[in-house]
């Protein structure tokens, strides 16, 4: 029913990510590991946890997450058997002792009723060794909405606190963006298929921030925005009719600011904004967006 799939590359906090599942209240689950070519082998770490977890381990000779880390995703995903779900847990990040017990308690109430389920979180921040407050969401909402809540920052999300239908993954993949940076949340949008996403808050999930993340790295800031760009250009050409007029305006001036931020806008891409103008907004941002754009010719 279930297999829990972790993409293994980095060792330092792995023995607390495989312990979290050891833990499980529940153990009605596979456990499929994929190395990424890792100098620091886990079969140490593995070898304590094999008689309570049914694990599935294989190191590929060939590192992919350093150029396309959404491939290497995919050929762990390939590892598992026919599991109607999929967990993807980074291998940094741990959950709830009660995560795969409420999992199958909720089963019943979504089971046919959408493809995404996510958990309630906590952000683990490495270098304090605080947490995060306490991340719930709605029992259902729309994918489009909760990318707005969490484009407005009153919500957060995180790839380890999720679990998708193998189906929807078949239909649409992760797609490869630049450090799978944005790739979940287009997932997230694309997986749904307009159905909306179930939360599960009476477990969570442990996102670990540290500067061995991606999401904690500030060497690679220029790489995420670019990814960004791309990222917000796929969401207003599929999704902008399912957003309001000011929910339109802010989305269209993050993908402009971010542009801008790092270079000129193209022809291209200034024709794309002024056609979400024209068909979105109002007259007085269409001469506002005129303005920036002879000040920055």
């Amino acid at each position: 029913m279930l297999a829990i799939v972790i993409p293994y590359y980095k060792i330092d906090f792995f023995e607390e990510t495989i312990r979290s599942l050891a833990h499980q209240t529940c153990l009605d689950f596979k456990v499929y590991i994929g190395d990424d070519a890792s100098e620091n082998s886990p079969v140490h770490i593995l070898s304590k946890y094999q008689q309570l977890l049914e694990i599935t381990y294989h190191k590929f000779e060939r590192n992919l997450g350093n150029t396309s880390l959404t491939r290497h995703w995919d050929r762990c995903i390939a590892l598992s058997k026919q599991e109607t779900w999929i967990m993807l847990l980074g291998d940094d990040d741990y959950i709830s002792s009660n995560y795969i017990e409420q999992w199958y308690k909720h089963l019943p109430r979504f089971e046919v009723k959408t493809n995404v389920v996510r958990f309630a979180s906590y952000d683990l921040y490495q270098q304090s060794g605080k947490l995060s407050k306490f991340c719930t969401h709605p029992s259902w909402e729309l994918s489009t909405e909760a990318f707005w809540r969490k484009c407005i920052y009153d919500t957060r999300s995180s790839l380890s606190e999720y679990i998708f239908t193998r189906s929807s993954y078949m239909k649409f993949g992760f797609y490869n963006y630049d450090l799978a940076w944005c790739s979940d949340d287009r997932a997230w949008l694309e997986f749904s298929e307009g159905l909306p996403i179930y939360t599960i808050n009476d477990s969570f999930a442990v996102i670990r921030i540290s500067d061995k993340s991606i999401t904690g790295q500030n060497t690679n800031l220029l790489r995420k925005s670019n990814v960004k760009i791309l990222f917000y250009k796929f969401l207003l050409s599929n999704y902008i009719k399912l957003y309001s007029k000011d929910q339109i305006s802010l989305l269209k001036g993050r993908l402009e600011n971010t542009i801008r931020g790092n270079r000129q806008l193209t022809y291209r891409e200034w024709l794309f904004l002024l056609r979400i103008h024209l068909k979105y907004l109002s007259a007085k941002e269409l001469k506002k967006f005129g303005k920036r754009t002879l000040k920055h010719f």
